[in-house]
């Protein structure tokens, strides 16, 4: 999970970044466990030294004669072997108790992610696009689609509870539309490969990209003891688990389109009404695979990605650097992508990229082997990225191209996946 060896050398670095995720610092409680276990191997070692020398001993006594010194030493054996059973087991605590602390730590920041508590203190990096004006007050998401006759929250109340919709017709198809054309445009134009994966997975698949242990509450868990995807990045990411990749095989990306699952365990009262926040909603996923030194380029080029797709829906957007205190668990630094909502006036995430470094690669063991340089295997960097939040996108052109009538204008972009329609009105 992390290089033990680097907290070792920088403790300092290793709480600094703690700190500026406003968490305690745990460098001493890491090192102080790791030479526990450290110590516990030593003295193991040492007993199983001293163990087989004693047995030799023994043979070459009894050869001799010398029934004394051999029951002296079948004693001290004896002795050893309960030993080494107490350092076995206090390597073993040592061991169980560090893994646990170091599954709960998040990734280390890079330097260049901004000081910040919360989500007020993210950087503003650029604005793209014209914020559509409107001669009438415009309407969220829910009122429109509710008066299109299209998006119906009670009957999905009845079938499945809060937070889940029913969409129909026009609205419906628009769903599909926008996840076509997304993958479309990832695979055709920005060489993504697109995967159809499991949406169902194992604990270790979850502890793989950051989920497990931490964030089991913000999941659905079936009775046969899988879980529901959050995102399609968790079994992408896994798709290169425990492997050893060549050099001439990176970079991988990978993209796909998917269901996610999520309890929105912590976001209670928030964005109650609509299609905002979700326990099920579909997302077009980007993920990539890369060498440590392709990391930071590649970062810019998934964000890149996903800004395109707005650009050609038309839909004006902002975007900024996360800073410390409102960067993911399993990020080292994330961008947002914050598409403009007329009925809410704000801005909101449609998009967030993300460079892992190796800190998934670590919990994987994902790993890769550099080209001549005599070394050996070495850990991947991960990144994941929406291309984009299917759903979000759907409200952001309900909002954004609503008419004084209630109808929407299809963007261009859109027309040849919705049968060349331009309209979408009452009861479409």
């Amino acid at each position: 999970m992390f290089d033990l060896r680097w907290i070792r050398e920088y403790p300092d670095a290793f709480d600094r970044s703690l700190s500026r995720r406003g968490q305690n610092p745990l460098s001493h409680q890491i090192i102080d466990l790791d030479a526990r276990r450290r110590a516990a191997q030593t003295q193991l070692q040492e007993l199983q030294e001293r163990r087989n020398v004693a047995s030799k001993e023994i043979g070459v006594a009894i050869k001799d004669d010398r029934k004394g010194e051999a029951e002296a030493l079948k004693a001290e054996v004896g002795d050893i072997k309960a030993a080494m059973s107490l350092a076995e087991a206090e390597e073993k605590a040592a061991f169980e108790e560090l893994n646990v602390l170091l599954a709960g730590i998040p990734n280390m920041l890079d330097d260049d992610v901004p000081d910040g508590v919360d989500e007020d203190d993210n950087k503003e990096m650029r604005i793209v696009g014209d914020i559509p004006v409107f001669d009438f007050l415009p309407r969220e998401h829910f009122d429109l689609g509710e008066a299109l006759g299209l998006m119906d929250f009670e009957t999905a109340a009845d079938l499945a509870g809060a937070r889940f919709v029913v969409l129909k017709g026009a609205l419906a198809r628009m769903e599909r539309s926008l996840a076509n054309f997304m993958l479309d445009v990832h695979t055709e134009e920005f060489g993504y490969t697109e995967i159809s994966p499991p949406l169902l997975v194992r604990d270790d698949v979850l502890f793989g990209t950051g989920q497990l242990p931490k964030f089991a509450e913000d999941l659905f868990r079936t009775e046969d003891g899988r879980w529901l995807i959050p995102t399609a990045e968790v079994p992408l990411t896994n798709m290169v688990a425990g492997d050893i990749l060549e050099s001439a095989e990176l970079p991988i990306r990978m993209t796909a389109h998917t269901s996610c699952f999520r309890a929105e365990a912590g976001a209670a009262g928030r964005d109650t009404r609509g299609m905002l926040r979700q326990h099920q909603f579909y997302k077009v996923e980007l993920v990539s695979v890369v060498a440590p030194e392709q990391s930071e380029a590649e970062l810019e080029r998934m964000t890149n990605c996903a800004e395109e797709v707005l650009k050609r829906l038309g839909l004006a957007y902002r975007l900024v650097v996360l800073c410390s205190g409102d960067t993911g668990f399993g990020a080292a630094k994330t961008h947002d992508i914050e598409v403009w909502m007329p009925g809410q006036a704000a801005y909101r995430e449609i998009s967030s990229c993300s460079n892992a470094r190796d800190f998934q690669a670590r919990r994987m063991n994902a790993r890769y082997r550099p080209e001549g340089d005599g070394k050996g295997p070495e850990y991947v960097h991960t990144l994941n990225g929406s291309g984009i939040a299917v759903g979000r996108a759907l409200i952001a052109i309900l909002e954004n191209y609503q008419n004084p009538d209630g109808s929407i204008t299809i963007p261009e972009a859109l027309r040849p996946y919705m049968g060349d329609r331009e309209v979408i009105g009452v009861h479409a």
